[in-house]
């Protein structure tokens, strides 16, 4: 697996009433409301149930939102369910209860909603409130990928590339990675990028990769800035670029990157893409090192051994010797 993604947060919040054209402060007045959804109209439901989620008119209330929603979900409505499957598996307002956000999950899922389809999906991956079943999992995030939904073509693809509940092809990984990539997905637009630079279900194609990179960098995610600067700084794909290299590694050295420090500290040192600033260098190899980078700490514990940059000080260096050595640096461990 490339890496893992924070994906059900970001499917919960595609959940939300405003996903699906609905209002978040109905034009009904409150006894109005109350009254149509007394009588069992469904959509006054779902209506009091957004207003009660959200506060919107009335003071927030999780457990009100639930009754509400749950009679809109017995009649079918799709959204109430998808709304229930959210608050139980949040524990919002009710106790955690995944096998009920399981089973109000799988109904809005059956009526067709792409996102409850994928967020399904990655229950059964999970084994979250369902059997752990990638052949499951897998089916509910290529129903969602067939109807467009960027995240389920982005868990299709994955499991396609770790070969979980589908036999692994990276071709396919490729295409539906590509399709999410299209829509302006991130994570998607970093691995369809990854794919080129290694060669993976696509012939490898640094300038491909660049591409790729450069829109995930421009979106602010650290990793795609990351390795747009590396692109620029070894002449992959571009040019040879240093300032390039310089302002992307800044971009993800300021997001706390690790990787991006060290390597924005050696630019400094080496005076490859700006002048050369021995005090700048130890400031990033600093950050690093205090992130617990090997790298970093023994490139800090050789500036206080050798006061380049900041002042020689060598129980300091010991110091950040003995932190690097304990990772396993060999140089550190001389």
């Amino acid at each position: 697996m490339l890496w893992q993604i924070p994906i059900i947060a970001i499917l919960n919040a595609t959940l939300l009433p405003s996903a699906f054209g609905q209002q978040i402060q109905p034009t009904p007045t409150l006894v109005s409301l109350v009254d149509k959804a007394n009588n069992g109209d469904a959509n006054s439901q779902i209506a009091l149930g957004i207003r009660y989620e959200f506060g919107n008119g009335v003071p927030r209330d999780l457990a009100k939102a639930v009754v509400w929603y749950t009679k809109a979900a017995e009649q079918g409505d799709v959204l109430a369910q998808a709304r229930l499957g959210a608050i139980y598996y949040n524990g919002d307002g009710v106790p955690k209860d995944l096998a009920k956000a399981a089973e109000w999950y799988t109904k809005a899922a059956e009526q067709g909603l792409a996102p409850a389809q994928a967020m399904l999906g990655l229950l059964y991956t999970d084994g979250l409130g369902v059997p752990k079943c990638g052949t499951e999992a897998a089916k509910w995030y290529r129903k969602a990928a067939e109807q467009g939904d960027a995240h389920g073509q982005k868990l299709l693809a994955r499991a396609y590339y770790d070969g979980e509940g589908v036999p692994a092809d990276h071709a396919e990984a490729v295409k539906w990675y590509r399709n999410a990539a299209e829509q302006g997905d991130a994570d998607s637009q970093l691995r369809l990028g990854l794919m080129y630079a290694h060669g993976l279900g696509v012939p490898k194609n640094d300038t491909e990769a660049v591409k790729w990179y450069r829109k995930v960098a421009e979106q602010g995610d650290a990793h795609g800035q990351k390795l747009l600067a590396r692109a620029h700084d070894n002449g992959e794909g571009v040019p040879v670029d240093h300032a390039e290299a310089v302002k992307w590694y800044r971009k993800a050295a300021e997001q706390g990157d690790a990787d991006s420090q060290l390597r924005l500290g050696l630019m400094y040192a080496d005076g490859l893409g700006v002048p050369r600033d021995d005090t700048e260098a130890v400031k990033w190899y600093r950050k690093a090192a205090e992130q617990g980078d090997a790298h970093g700490q023994k490139l800090l514990a050789r500036a206080l051994n050798t006061g380049e940059g900041v002042p020689q000080n060598d129980t300091e260096a010991v110091k950040w010797y003995r932190k690097a050595a304990e990772q396993g640096d060999a140089d550190s461990q001389l």
